[in-house]
Order: C-alpha cells, then sequence, then structure tokens
C-alpha cells in the first residue's frame, strides 16, 4: 500500500505518487498552486495512458511522498530569460 509523507516538494525535487494503481515518478516544477504541486511525469513509462497523453500532472500534497532531488543536467520544462 502506498504511504505519502507529509513533506511539502519544492520545485527539483522528485515525487512519487500513485495514479489508476501505478506507482509514478515525477519532477516538480514550479507553480502557484497552494494545495497542491505540478509534477513533469513524462519519464514514467505509458504516461500516455495514465494522464491522457499530457506529460504534467497536478497531485495534492497530501498524495505523494518525496524520494530525491532532480541532476541538473537532467532537468526538463524550464524556460530560460530571451534577455540573457
Amino acid at each position: 500500500m502506498f504511504k505519502p509523507d507529509r513533506s511539502k516538494a519544492k520545485p527539483g525535487d522528485i515525487i512519487e505518487f500513485e495514479q489508476n494503481g501505478i506507482l509514478v515518478q515525477g519532477e516538480v516544477l514550479p507553480s502557484k498552486t497552494k494545495n497542491s504541486i505540478v509534477a513533469d511525469i513524462s519519464g514514467t513509462k505509458g504516461y500516455e495512458k495514465l494522464n491522457h497523453g499530457y506529460t504534467n500532472t497536478v497531485v495534492s500534497h497530501k498524495s505523494y511522498r518525496i524520494i530525491g532531488q532532480a541532476n541538473d543536467a537532467l532537468k526538463v520544462n524550464h524556460l530560460g530569460s530571451v534577455y540573457g
């Protein structure tokens, strides 16, 4: 049985959560949500079926656990300034 923790994830953290009976991992993305986080799950095999083809999903703070920190070289979906 999946057991979430009480820690709140920050952008760059790797989280794990259960969706439709499958354990999913994702990287937390920057967002302004208060009761949830937005996670990039594109690294999860079969995410298209889990999330109807979208690479990002919203997860309640009550539904995930933090399992690590993303490697800076592997971060995706982060936009830089066009002005340097």
